[in-house]
């Protein structure tokens, strides 16, 4: 299993996002958090913004298509997109995800 994130600079973008990954199947569940402030480097500048934050449950099977499709409708211009590999997952929520993508 992977945990993808990703952010977005508005609820509906975060919504819209969320909701179009879980009905292609390129995740089985996408959580959106509140809002948040990020601060990072952009074109050699500090810069901060106001952004949600996606968390996508996925496996690795699907990563390569959830990040295609991120990018094709994301509004900027280098969405973040970070999966990291879930090191214990339960018998149980394993199997519904791996059901949830077929």
């Amino acid at each position: 299993m992977l945990i993808v994130m990703t952010t977005a600079p508005t609820i509906e973008e975060a919504n819209s996002l969320a909701k179009g990954l879980v009905e292609e199947k390129h995740a089985a569940c996408v959580q959106v958090l509140p809002r948040m402030t990020s601060f990072y480097i952009w074109k050699g500048n500090v810069e901060s913004a106001e952004e949600f934050l996606l968390i996508a449950k996925t496996t690795e099977e699907k990563y390569a298509g959830l990040e295609f499709w991120i990018q094709a409708r994301h509004s900027y211009e280098t969405p973040e997109i970070v999966a990291v590999s879930a090191e214990s997952v339960s018998a149980g929520y394993a199997s519904w995800l791996t059901e949830s993508l077929v």
